[in-house]
């Protein structure tokens, strides 16, 4: 090669490496900006602990018909389902035998009374002996002991209603016969207003409340505590609330759980007797509960809950939580949540413990239900 071709080359070769180190230059860092997330900011609030409860309806009071005298039936005095009063016929047994022994009855009873009178008169004149005269007073009160036993039957011969309710259908129908002492009923005789609500508690739930109450977790509901409302078994609300009436003094060995009875006015009938419904209660007032938000908590595999939250300085924390009870669409959080926190509800797909964000107010979240009072310290 020619000196005169090296210095094209050599010019050429400088210009090539001067762009190569160019492109070899590292492009500027832009800012990477945080993500964003919607955050709850959480408050002590006044909430009043329930429990909703299963249970069964029971009548008030249950009277089965039954004839204390043998016979014939006659008639039937009350229409199938309809509302009786204490005292009210219901059934007339043929009377004839039982008019036939009070008739005789009261003959030998006005015998024997005759007989006891003219040996009254006698003993004073010693015309009978004193054993005479008392035999014949015997006589007269064993009659007149009779006579009322007559009267008695005669007067069974009438079914009455011993109390008041609403009369199911008659087992019975005239010309049927009827002993006095058998099994089967006439009829039965139910008292639907008012009616009761057998509600089960389990006994673990019992100690728990009781532990809550004593270590001032919660504070007595007061009168409030022995009011129960209903839910029936289509998911519609009772009008009428009842009152706890008694507890059962022992627990009940194949389920583990205690009878609680409430009383519910039922003046239409609207509860009848072995329905399901869903009761109630009043266990307690919780002065600074915690309320979260369902969106803010997650569960693991192993199914323990835990929330993510925002702290001070902008970096997400997680938290593991205790919350076993629903408050409509928020958890009532035991522990792992405090006043203050700045729970995440919205972009917890795009986030993760430690991470630095930017929040913004939550718009996913419905307020709390109307059980929960604000209030708080």
């Amino acid at each position: 090669m020619k000196p005169t071709q090296t210095v094209p080359l050599i010019v050429s070769a400088l210009a090539l490496s001067i762009v190569l180190s160019g492109c070899k230059q590292e492009a500027p860092v832009q800012d990477v900006k945080p993500p964003q997330v919607g955050v709850v900011t959480l408050q002590a609030e006044t909430y009043t602990v329930q429990s909703e409860l299963p249970g069964r309806t029971a009548p008030f009071r249950v009277a089965e018909v039954r004839p204390q005298v043998d016979g014939i039936i006659q008639q039937r005095l009350f229409d199938e389902g309809s509302e009786v009063k204490p005292g009210q016929a219901l059934y007339r047994i043929d009377p004839s035998p039982y008019e036939a022994d009070v008739a005789r009855a009261r003959a030998s009873f006005q015998q024997a009374r005759s007989l006891a009178d003219r040996y009254r008169q006698l003993i004073g004149e010693r015309a009978v002996s004193r054993q005479e005269f008392e035999d014949a007073q015997a006589r007269q009160l064993t009659a007149e002991a009779d006579l009322k036993r007559a009267e008695i039957n005669l007067r069974y011969t009438r079914v009455l209603a011993p109390i008041a309710g609403c009369i199911g259908r008659s087992s019975v129908t005239e010309g049927a016969l009827v002993n006095n002492g058998q099994t089967g009923a006439m009829a039965s005789i139910q008292q639907l207003d008012p009616i009761y609500v057998d509600i089960t508690e389990s006994s673990a739930n019992l100690l728990k409340l009781r532990d809550d109450l004593k270590q001032g977790r919660l504070e007595s509901a007061g009168s409030d505590a022995a009011v129960v409302t209903l839910a029936l078994e289509n998911g519609s609300a009772y009008g009428l609330p009842g009152r706890l009436k008694f507890s059962e003094v022992s627990v009940d060995p194949s389920t583990g759980s205690v009878t609680l009875r409430a009383v519910f006015p039922n003046p239409e009938h609207l509860l009848l007797p072995g329905m399901f419904v869903r009761a109630k209660l009043q266990s307690g007032v919780r002065q600074a509960a915690i309320l979260a938000p369902q969106q803010g908590v997650t569960r693991d595999l192993k199914g323990n809950p835990s929330a993510l939250v925002v702290s001070a300085d902008g970096t997400v924390e997680q938290r593991p939580l205790t919350a076993n009870r629903t408050v409509g669409n928020h958890w009532l959080v035991e522990s792992g949540l405090e006043a203050g926190d700045r729970l995440i509800t919205e972009g917890l797909q795009f986030v993760k413990p430690g991470m630095k964000v930017t929040v913004i107010a939550a718009q996913n979240v419905a307020p709390a239900l109307a059980g929960a009072t604000a209030g708080g310290n």
